[in-house]
């Protein structure tokens, strides 16, 4: 049975995501990693983060394993630290972007890097067995705390932006912690680099009073108001577990996460004076427009920042990421990383003296939109073969690297399944928005009706 998704095992907690399901994960983990160097663990601000992370800790330890505690931070911090303490292996306990009762695993290897899906099915056979890895009481591992993981976190990003060009413009900004693991790192970070700092929901909380989790433009509604009401430069967000930040400008109105990747894709295949960027297949058009007349080359992969990150590797690439706010500088390393793209993007309007408005003003015009439809997971496969049957014989041309994207006359839609919850995923970029938007509105019907037909019982919703 597969376990993982696109970004680690994502379930609700007291169902399937249980103490005795993640001690059998960690075992299973803790079976195949090999003794020597430590385990490092770090979790998110969830309700049941903390009390998973150390059954994970302890599973770790009683299978012989010396762990090191993180303690509460972002994803992107407990990856970079992974190599920075010489840890043989990392796993976060995490659910990302998910609503408040999920909770989930991400398993990071020697390198920083999201573990690859094979040793990911090597997990999955160790829990179907009922790994139970054991040592006697003479061999059982240590469990410490490392708390510099936030600071060296901080001082990483500090090393690698312009921090006297940031601090000359003395940005304002509001920032969005969303009540999420970014609490410890963010505030303290944009601080750093003289920034006036306007905090919302910058304490940590699993329940995410403040708004959902996904930092997405219905959910950030407040960030919108208060940027311009305190006369800001700039709004930033960030998900749960801060891998991604997107950003309002200074008169409130949301940046979509393809135009930021498409400006800083640009940037970096600019300053590198060529270059390979990555990014799945979900992203615009407007980053091959963007990148290629400075000698940049787009490589699609599917849907995930482990593909993203490790094709990234293997190209020597200069940038990467995906349209959803979710940033790869590999001058820091190969990870989504929300305070990251944070920096960077304040670094490139302090250095380029512009503001967020006029930044992606002159990028490639295109409307991308993106929906959902619930789809039960028994009828999944279905439906989602009915519907791409049909997308696949109105198109003009077909790639299939990652569900079903149809090419149109002026642009394209795209179907998959998604990684981590009971949904469908529907894409649609043309040069209009009404058109883009006919396009997904129909291809959601679609999709409702497949769904109704093998679901009476059920009324299909977004």
């Amino acid at each position: 049975m597969r376990l993982f998704g696109t970004n680690g095992i994502r379930e609700v907690v007291g169902e399937r995501l249980t103490g005795p399901f993640v001690a059998q994960v960690a075992a299973a983990a803790a079976e195949v990693v090999p003794r020597g160097k430590p385990v490092a663990v770090g979790w998110d601000g969830r309700t049941s983060s903390p009390a998973f992370a150390r059954i994970v800790s302890a599973t770790f330890a009683l299978a012989g394993h010396d762990v090191v505690e993180l303690g509460l931070l972002p994803t992107p911090a407990v990856q970079y630290s992974v190599p920075q303490v010489g840890a043989g292996f990392g796993l976060i306990v995490t659910a990302s972007h998910n609503p408040p009762e999920f909770n989930g695993i991400k398993c990071i290897g020697a390198d920083g890097l999201e573990i690859p899906r094979a040793l990911e099915e090597q997990i999955e056979v160790g829990v179907a067995r009922g790994a139970a890895p054991a040592v006697p009481f003479d061999a059982i591992g240590s469990v410490t705390s490392d708390p510099s993981g936030g600071p060296r976190y901080i001082a990483a990003i500090r090393d690698r932006v312009d921090t006297a060009a940031l601090r000359h413009r003395r940005f304002t900004v509001v920032l969005d912690c969303g009540n999420g693991a970014s609490v410890p790192t963010s505030p303290a970070l944009l601080r750093s680099l003289g920034c006036r700092v306007i905090s919302l929901n910058a304490h940590v909380d699993g329940t995410f009073p403040g708004h959902l989790s996904e930092p997405t433009e219905a959910n950030l509604k407040d960030l919108a108001r208060a940027v311009p009401a305190f006369g800001a430069d700039l709004g930033i967000a960030h998900d749960g577990d801060a891998d991604r930040a997107v950003f309002v400008d200074a008169r409130g109105r949301y940046l979509p996460g393809e135009r930021l990747l498409t400006l800083m894709a640009r940037d970096a295949v600019r300053r590198e004076k060529g270059g390979i960027v990555v990014t799945p297949v979900s992203s615009s058009q407007s980053v091959e427009d963007a990148v290629r007349p400075f000698g940049g080359e787009v490589v699609y992969t599917k849907i995930g920042s482990p593909t993203v990150t490790r094709e990234m590797s293997v190209r020597g690439a200069v940038f990467g990421g995906e349209e959803n706010g979710g940033l790869i500088f590999p001058r820091l390393h190969l990870a989504r990383d929300g305070a990251m793209s944070a920096a960077a993007f304040l670094e490139l309007l302090a250095r380029e003296e512009l503001t967020a408005e006029a930044a992606v003003a002159d990028l490639p015009a295109y409307a991308l939109v993106k929906e959902k439809a619930t789809c039960p997971m028994p009828i999944m496969d279905a439906v989602f073969e009915e519907v791409a049957g049909a997308l696949a014989r109105d198109a003009v041309r077909v790639v299939t690297l990652d569900g079903v994207k149809a090419y149109r006359d002026g642009g394209w839609v795209l179907l998959r399944r998604s990684g981590t919850e009971p949904l469908l995923r529907v894409f649609a970029e043309a040069r209009e928005m009404a058109t883009a938007r006919r396009w997904a509105d129909e291809l959601l019907a679609e999709v409702r009706a497949a769904v109704g037909r093998r679901n009476p019982s059920t009324t299909p919703s977004a």
